[in-house]
């Protein structure tokens, strides 16, 4: 990259950083710093008419754009989860986070949300799920991705099969609640993803848990 074409690129970056921050952690600017310099890489290839370094530029420009777009769009369903689900956040029967991409990422402990060994959702959790549902009908420009987990008891076939069964009724009840079906895909990692010790019946059950991944289209 040139002296002169860095120096243009420059302040599109910090702009975009001030122009977009905001949302509880400001987490937009991410999305579109990003998308900026994605749209920097497409438009130095894009540009038809051999100009490389104003095909930078303007692509720099349109992928900020659309990632600043999508950080606000889900700052605002962050937020909105939020208000919704602050009992079951007080209670930890859902915690909500915000990962790399600006992904929002739902977590349904088990403990609450399924009786030990069994792919059927508790009815005290239907509720629960119902804000969920009320969220992702309102937000309807992303997708979902939802991974079930399970401990290391019992073998490693069955534990997928459960996962995969889980994550199954979690995508039965939202599309029963209105969420179109094709926003949504499923995952079992079985045992594969502890994120606590198996060796205690508490780290068991932080590892027996259904994830929801949101994700605003266009993401990648």
């Amino acid at each position: 990259m040139s002296k002169k074409l860095a120096a243009l690129l420059l302040p599109v970056i910090v702009l975009t950083g001030c122009a977009t921050t905001q949302g509880e952690n400001g987490k937009a600017t991410y999305g579109a710093i990003g998308g900026a310099l994605v749209g920097a890489l497409l438009g130095s290839q894009m540009d038809n008419d051999g100009n490389r370094d104003t095909g930078i530029i303007v692509g720099a420009l349109a992928g900020a754009a659309a990632g600043g777009a999508i950080g606000n769009y889900m700052d605002q369903q962050e937020a909105a989860m939020r208000a919704q689900l602050e009992d079951e956040r007080r209670r930890n029967a859902i915690e909500i986070q915000r990962i790399k991409d600006d992904t929002l990422k739902l977590v349904l402990n088990d403990d609450v949300s399924f009786d030990f060994n069994s792919a059927e959702i508790k009815p005290s959790f239907y509720s629960s799920l119902d804000k969920v549902n009320h969220v992702l009908s309102q937000y309807s420009s992303s997708n979902i991705t939802i991974v079930g987990h399970t401990d290391s008891k019992g073998s490693e076939s069955y534990n997928q099969t459960l996962s995969e069964q889980r994550a199954q009724a979690v995508r039965g009840y939202l599309t029963s609640g209105g969420v179109i079906n094709t926003r949504l895909s499923i995952q079992g990692d079985g045992e594969l993803q502890p994120r606590a010790s198996n060796e205690t019946s508490e780290g068991r059950s932080r590892n027996r848990r259904v994830e929801l991944l949101v994700q605003g289209i266009g993401q990648s």
